[in-house]
């Protein structure tokens, strides 16, 4: 195997012109339009889907926080389509990529946190300091909550990205492996294949997981600053 592990990770190309954005925007393109008096049955499995995990995650709203209930919803879809599109052969993952999830994770982190800012402003500050905290403490309390705080959009990006990344990089490293064995030993290269299809049926379910976390935690953001 000559081929570089970490190629598949390469912003894709034409002409020396990134395609990323092309590539952000064709989910969009297997969603069905909803133009119908009488929706089929797969835009009626969509919403219900949709309803049901924005009632999971919204109930615990204030109705300022329920006002980002579109803005979830398609965030938790755009995640979706995306992971599951990069398990397909000969196919790019943007969300393997860090810097478009710290594009998507900093301004909903920043737009949270600026929405409690400005409505909930005493109990915004109250979280930098928790009731109690003993008078000696209060310095290094301040310093080490100003410093999880700002973390919060990094965790978010970097473990959607470490485990997108993470379950290609095996399916690469077993699919090799099981295409190198074939001339070996038939047997152990079915058991490798065997592997392979039910790694591809976890990261089917990691996709989805991955995308519901994401989704969740930036509702529990804002929830504690609305």
């Amino acid at each position: 195997m000559n081929e570089n592990l970490f190629a598949s990770f390469m912003t894709p190309t034409i002409l020396g012109l990134p395609v990323v954005i092309l590539i952000i925007l064709f989910p969009n393109i297997l969603f069905p339009k909803m133009d119908r008096l009488i929706n089929n049955r797969l835009i009626s499995f969509q919403l219900w889907l949709t309803r049901l995990i924005l009632k999971q995650m919204m109930t615990m709203h204030s109705n300022k926080g329920r006002t980002w209930s579109l803005m979830m919803a398609s965030l938790m879809l755009f995640i979706t389509s995306t992971n599951l599109l990069g398990l397909m052969p000969y196919t790019f993952t943007p969300t393997t990529q860090l810097s478009m999830n710290l594009g998507m994770a900093i301004p909903l982190w920043a737009g949270a946190v600026i929405t409690g800012f400005r409505y909930k402003i005493k109990s915004s500050l109250a979280h930098f300091l928790p009731q109690g905290t003993p008078l000696p403490l209060i310095p290094m309390l301040i310093i080490i909550e100003t410093i999880s705080l700002f973390i919060q959009p990094m965790a978010l990006a970097v473990r959607l990205t470490a485990n997108i990344t993470a379950g290609h990089l095996l399916m690469h490293l077993i699919g090799g492996a099981a295409l190198t064995l074939m001339s070996l030993s038939v047997p152990t290269a079915m058991v490798t294949f065997i592997i392979l299809v039910l790694l591809t049926i976890l990261e089917f379910a990691v996709a989805l997981i991955q995308a519901y976390v994401f989704t969740l935690l930036v509702s529990l953001y804002l929830h504690d600053n609305t």
